[in-house]
């Protein structure tokens, strides 16, 4: 009798201290995606700028400035919809990317002192953006990998715990914005 309650006993702590440590490492996660959530945000507050820096000077590719302007849109739309957000910061690489790309075909453009500061802020910006998503992935990898190990995933499943998605950059906007100073 004494032997059934002591592994009893065992396998409740057991299952509470596995919990615990899945809910820790979902914390984990959560803390790092508020880390690049605040620098996608500065970098939202970044653009308004940098297209009226260029509006100017490439009036006539009014296209690449809307696809800019409606690609943040879409980020800031997807909220805290964590893949939806993932697919819009990456289409809004791209749009960065391309208006980054036709900028440099601008020589007084390039000169611009407010240019120059802008590009600079969204380099450090970017930057700062590739840090927080490596440890962002790394948090979610160690959250997916104690939810998918065994005993853990006797416990994660019917706990309601559920793999998260990293934050991969796709094929199209793998690079960030090419900046020249």
């Amino acid at each position: 009798m004494w032997i059934v309650l002591a592994v009893l006993a065992a396998l409740a702590l057991w299952v509470v201290f596995a919990f615990n440590r899945m809910v820790q490492l979902r914390m984990q996660a959560k803390a790092a995606w508020s880390q690049i959530d605040v620098q996608l945000r500065r970098r939202h507050e970044l653009i308004p700028n940098l297209t009226e820096a260029v509006k100017g000077y490439m009036a006539h590719e009014r296209g690449t400035l809307e696809a800019v302007t409606r690609a943040r849109d879409a980020a800031r739309s997807a909220g805290d919809d964590i893949p939806a957000r993932i697919v819009a910061e990456s289409a809004l690489t791209g749009a960065l990317t391309r208006m980054i790309g036709l900028a440099e075909a601008y020589p007084e453009l390039r000169a611009s002192e407010n240019m120059q500061m802008l590009q600079e802020e969204l380099a450090s910006t970017e930057n700062r953006i590739a840090f927080a998503r490596q440890h962002f992935n790394d948090c979610v990898m160690g959250f997916n990998t104690a939810i998918g190990t065994f005993p853990n995933l006797l416990v994660a499943g019917p706990m309601g715990f559920a793999p998260q998605t990293m934050f991969e950059a796709d094929d199209a906007s793998r690079a960030a914005p090419a900046v020249r100073l």
